[in-house]
């Protein structure tokens, strides 16, 4: 199925069903509109990146009654804003703590060593998913998320077609998918996200 071919409702059925492609294809229709509110009103992009998986993650656990939504667009965007607004209203609270206030602020901006040892060992299980691929398909893989090339750019510097790339990056996606929830369960979906923002 080409799933940027077809419609929000038709995506949400889909997802409904557990279709997890179809999932991907919500989040990348979706994910710069709502990463840019998110960070315009948190004014951090760690925090936006964090809400933003928040948003998507409440989408697929509870995936079952996606084919309710009746305006993807207003519902995705009440939802991040909601998120948000509860992001501020807690770091509010703690205003008459300004000391608290400015730490907790720093942890999340910065990251303690503790955030820092968890990227570190996500990177480390999203580089051990990468080398589960042939070097053909990591290549590819590479070439679209790290350098931002599209099907069409890959297929033309790698004198291959359009649609062996899309497969070698179908292939690869589900390939790493498998990788991480073997590894992580259902947090493997959430690492998944991770690899698709970068």
């Amino acid at each position: 199925m080409e799933y940027s071919s077809i419609d929000n409702r038709q995506l949400l059925q889909q997802i409904a069903e557990g279709d997890e492609k179809a999932f991907t294809e919500l989040f990348r229709r979706h994910r710069a509109k709502l990463y840019d509110y998110l960070f315009a009103v948190t004014k951090s992009r760690e925090i936006a990146e964090e809400l933003l998986l928040d948003v998507f993650m409440k989408i697929w656990f509870g995936r079952e009654l996606a084919p309710q939504i009746q305006h993807v667009d207003a519902f995705l965007q009440k939802v991040a804003h909601n998120k948000a607004i509860n992001f501020l209203t807690t770091a509010a609270r703690r205003k008459h703590l300004q000391q608290l206030v400015a730490y907790e602020l720093a942890r999340v901006v910065d990251n303690t060593i503790e955030d820092r040892l968890a990227e570190k060992e996500y990177q480390q299980l999203l580089h051990e998913a990468l080398g589960q691929l042939t070097p053909q398909k990591r290549l590819i893989f590479t070439m679209s998320r790290s350098q931002g090339l599209s099907h069409e750019e890959i297929a033309r510097e790698l004198q291959l077609s359009r649609q062996t790339v899309k497969n070698h990056m179908t292939e690869a996606l589900k390939t790493i998918r498998e990788f991480l929830l073997a590894q992580k369960g259902e947090d493997g979906l959430l690492l998944l996200l991770v690899a698709l923002l970068q």
